[in-house]
């Protein structure tokens, strides 16, 4: 799974997205706050690959992507739009391959901007980035090589509180950064970072009306934050393999940037700081049970404000979720499985 697959609906409903053999599934709250429902098919019964991106607009759908078979030996590109959690996602319609034909180049990521156009970026077959995008009346944009060399699987994909789209990906030797100038327009190549970076640890968040925040790991196993136009700073060691999850909140009137990751313990250790303050430090406090490998971690916030987050493990299916307590500092309440 590529960006946040725990999502806030815009009617406060809390919905997850779960990988299930050759398809994508949904399970939604049948209210805000309320119980949870069963699992559901999203995009009808096409047959897809495992490995898929969701993005969610200020409007408040989510834009999922992923990949299918075509004919043998090809696949190409599909995307749905969820407008509610309980209800049926739009059939999945394709969107075609960055290399006109041929296989997966890599898993896609997506980013909406504030026109509510789903952007869709993947590694091409050159090992450079392509993306195609929804016009503003319908339908899609031709295919546009973005170019990139060296590029590494794993893209992050985000769009900043100006409502423009930007994109990350490691390259050989550090980190590529993309960010659109004006709306409607493609991303331009605008910097890239000298940095040991491990590929798949990218996640990237909106932190500011002018910017955004990378986090990645680096080689010697470093939590790192960059601002493109800045120095990376190091919070913290990772807690984990693989990217963390981020999220922006208030905690005791303070905006922060609250981090989670499966740790090497097998719990979901969490850490916090003062959004864009790195100087001010960070450290990590473990939650729950322990959890199984491959286990992944999503943040949101429900309704009211309060940091949910959940963990799933796609080999045994398990979902547990958790809620900030309504008290000072960050005590959650206890892991329950839905």
């Amino acid at each position: 799974m590529n960006g946040d697959w725990l999502l806030r609906g815009r009617d406060g409903r809390l919905s997850v997205y779960l990988p299930s053999g050759d398809a994508v599934l949904c399970r939604a709250e049948r209210g805000p706050g309320g119980p949870w429902g069963a699992p559901r098919r999203t995009g009808g019964e096409q047959r897809l690959h495992p490995g898929f991106a969701v993005g969610q607009g200020v409007d408040g759908y989510a834009h999922l992507v992923a990949w299918r078979p075509t004919v043998k030996g090809e696949s190409g590109l599909v995307h749905s739009t969820h407008f509610r959690p309980h209800l049926a996602a739009l059939d999945w319609q394709s969107i075609g391959h960055p290399g006109r034909k041929g296989e997966v180049t890599g898993v896609p990521a997506v980013a909406v901007d504030a026109e509510g156009r789903a952007h869709v970026f993947v590694r091409n077959p050159g090992h450079g980035v392509s993306m195609v995008a929804q016009k503003e009346k319908g339908g899609w944009d031709p295919w546009r090589d973005l170019k990139g060399r060296q590029v590494e699987d794993g893209l992050a994909a985000v769009t900043g509180e100006s409502g423009r789209v930007e994109v990350y990906a490691a390259v050989s030797g550090g980190i590529a950064y993309w960010r659109q100038e004006e709306a409607g327009e493609p991303p331009v190549l605008r910097e890239a970072l000298e940095s040991p970076v491990r590929p798949g640890t990218l996640t990237a968040l909106a932190t500011s009306p002018a910017s955004t925040t990378l986090y990645y790991t680096d080689e010697s196993g470093d939590l790192r934050a960059w601002r493109p136009g800045g120095k990376p700073h190091t919070l913290l060691p990772s807690a984990g393999p693989g990217p963390v999850a981020a999220v922006r909140c208030e905690l005791d009137g303070v905006d922060c940037t609250l981090l989670a990751q499966r740790s090497a313990s097998g719990r979901v250790a969490f850490a916090a700081y003062p959004t864009e303050d790195e100087r001010a430090g960070a450290w990590w406090t473990e939650s729950g049970p322990q959890l199984p490998a491959d286990a992944t971690v999503a943040l949101t916030t429900d309704e009211n404000g309060r940091v949910t987050a959940a963990s799933l493990s796609p080999s045994t299916a398990q979902l547990l979720l958790t809620h900030r307590k309504n008290e000072p500092g960050l005590a959650l309440e206890a892991w329950h499985e839905i």
